[in-house]
């Protein structure tokens, strides 16, 4: 059964090789090589994790499957300059054997109820171009499209 829980310390290792397998499967893909170094999780992962669990203004999930940890989450409060708060998946991720049974869904149910919870007044997560799958999965999440980035290289990179 899957199922989305916070995250311990103990888990820290797992949510590292977790964290390193999703920038891998990001790096082939249109904008990804530049996102990795931009935006993706930075090393070293237990560090940067370790930090997401003790921040107040951030929330890690672990994604399970019958107990098994297949999947994390992060989001975190983005205060806007108006003083409301918007809340930001950074980081979501389930291995590919694990994809299509709910996963996902339970993970992106708990970080909306960690967001409504401290007022946010809404949720982003970043789809890379080309990636139906994840830009379906925000959508059938009730996501929509609110800002596109445009990008031009300057050398040669994707």
């Amino acid at each position: 059964m899957e199922a989305a829980r916070p995250a311990t310390e103990e888990d820290v290792a797992v949510l590292a090789t977790l964290a390193r397998r999703a920038l891998e499967e990001l790096v082939p893909t249109r904008g990804g090589a530049l996102f990795v170094v931009r935006e993706g999780r930075a090393e070293p992962m237990e560090e940067t994790l370790a930090t997401d669990l003790g921040d107040d203004d951030a929330t890690v999930v672990v994604g399970t499957i019958d107990g098994t940890p297949v999947g994390y989450g992060v989001g975190r409060l983005d205060p806007l300059r108006d003083g409301r708060r918007l809340g930001v998946i950074t980081d979501l991720y389930v291995e590919a054997g694990a994809r299509s049974v709910g996963v996902g869904e339970v993970m992106v149910q708990h970080l909306l109820e960690w967001f409504s919870g401290r007022g946010c007044i809404g949720a982003d997560a970043t789809a890379l171009p080309g990636n139906r799958a994840t830009k379906n999965f925000f959508e059938e999440s009730g996501f929509t499209a609110r800002l596109l980035v445009m990008h031009r290289s300057l050398a040669g990179e994707r």
